[in-house]
């Protein structure tokens, strides 16, 4: 065993005494007109078409969306493709206790690019990818042109090219792929109840939001057996590496791509030192992770200028010891704030609140503004609780249900191709402008100019909602 090796298993038992598991996500995208939930029907195996799903990548996160599937009535796994056998056949035995046939298994031999046999061979609807991110556009890729859907874990791609490849395949196949399961706006916090205070104008116009990916995930990259990979990407990259699960919420919330986008962006990241220094307390000073140069800053902020003025302070912080970040949302009329730092969250209107300059709550008011469709979507209660990463919940996640009814009507996601790339391609940009000392990089129009007509976001309720199962 090397050096490294030994590191990487030293003192186990002491790690896994430290909290800090990440959470992951996806995300919905729009069709070329957004599709409303109010052409959503409920699933049943009696009177809807059945979904085929392969999945790519049925790890920690990949198996979440596995079981969520498994227990969607209508929704069959025919395929299956993972390199690590343990995960493959962990996969095999859920569909297999689903009372579903025995899936074809992909990957079984370690040959990384087994997807592509998948996507060629099976008859699918869409394939779900989970894998490691350097994967996520190959897959996207060789789905869409083996005239299938997919639906990626963010991030949807790496580089700005790889975003202009899933447009032109996406514009030239018709078949789409996206963040279609990126839960932030959905179900993370009050997301839609503030979604819909800004469509109703009760903080005016929009000019300024701040949130980010700020969640402590030391453990997380020097873990084997968790996501080690994320650590090469702080070794080799240094910039804003996860964009979407903030902009998830802030887009539609701006506008963006529907009457407004992204113009230019600013980022800088500080020194880089935690890691190094992590390293050096689990696994030894002499350790190579203590010494190596790791070019992404311990903290990195972004500034997103948009067309029509508006500002998005974006920050990213895996590295420091820290809770999570928190959401803000400015408006010409006033403010609503959340986050673990605050407390309950807090708003404050221009003429309203009763105290000058003074917080008051903002339960009241996402109360009396709370997005229908929360009140509708009423889902019957599972067996067991759904497994994987960012399972425990009992009930069919309402991404999950808009996605499968979206797949029945032939609709893409409310977060859709333009969105999904433009939310991750805020990565490789960042790497621009942070390698360039801060210096603008203009954000590219992957609407070709359909941001000026496409409707403003909208998500509407319907009863079948609350049938799901």
């Amino acid at each position: 065993m090397s050096q490294e090796q030994k590191g990487e298993t030293y003192n186990r038992r002491d790690f896994m005494k430290l909290s800090g598991s990440a959470l992951g996500g996806l995300a919905l995208a729009n069709t070329p007109r957004p599709a409303d939930a109010s052409s959503l029907e409920s699933p049943s195996r009696g009177d809807a078409e059945t979904i085929r799903l392969g999945f790519v990548g049925v790890g920690d996160r990949g198996s979440y969306h596995l079981d969520v599937a498994l227990g969607i009535p209508g929704v069959e796994v025919p395929a299956l493709c993972d390199i690590d056998r343990d995960y493959l056949y962990r996969a095999k035995r859920w569909v297999e206790e689903a009372g579903q046939p025995t899936p074809t298994l992909y990957g079984e031999d370690g040959n990384e690019t087994d997807f592509k046999r998948l996507c060629a061979e099976e008859d699918l609807d869409a394939v779900i990818c989970a894998t490691s991110w350097q994967w996520h556009t190959p897959v996207c890729l060789a789905a869409m042109r083996n005239d299938k859907h997919c639906v990626s874990e963010v991030p949807i791609v790496q580089t700005v090219e790889e975003a202009w490849e899933l447009v032109e395949t996406y514009e030239k196949t018709g078949k789409w792929a996206t963040l279609g399961l990126e839960q932030a706006l959905l179900e993370s916090g009050n997301g839609l109840n503030v979604l819909q205070m800004v469509q109703e104008g009760k903080l005016g116009d929009i000019i300024h939001a701040e949130s980010g990916y700020v969640h402590d995930l030391r453990l997380v990259k020097f873990d084997p057996e968790r996501e080690p990979w994320r650590l090469q990407h702080s070794i080799d990259r240094n910039g804003n590496l996860y964009p979407d699960h903030p902009l998830n919420k802030i887009m539609p919330c701006m506008d963006i791509n529907h009457g407004d986008r992204f113009e230019s962006i600013v980022s800088m990241s500080s020194g880089a030192q935690m890691l190094n220094e992590y390293a050096a307390h689990w696994y030894g000073e002499e350790h190579p992770y203590a010494t190596m140069d790791m070019k992404q800053g311990d903290y990195n902020a972004s500034l997103i200028r948009t067309v029509n003025g508006k500002l998005i302070t974006l920050n990213f912080d895996t590295n420091t010891p820290h809770p999570r970040g928190q959401w803000r949302m400015q408006g010409s009329d006033g403010v609503y704030i959340e986050g673990d730092a605050i407390g309950e969250p807090k708003i404050y209107l221009d003429g309203i609140s009763q105290e000058s300059h003074e917080w008051e709550p903002a339960q009241p008011y996402l109360n009396d503004h709370r997005h229908p469709i929360l009140d509708e979507y009423n889902p019957a209660e599972r067996e067991r609780p759904i497994r994987g990463h960012g399972g425990s919940g009992t009930q069919t996640p309402i991404t999950w249900h808009l996605l499968v009814q979206n797949l029945r009507n032939d609709t893409m996601p409310y977060f859709d191709v333009y969105d999904s790339v433009t939310s991750s391609a805020i990565s490789p940009l960042s790497e621009q402008s942070v390698a360039k000392n801060g210096q603008p990089v203009d954000v590219p129009d992957f609407t070709q100019g359909k941001w000026k007509e496409r409707d403003q976001f909208t998500l509407q309720p319907s009863e079948s909602l609350a049938d799901v199962r």
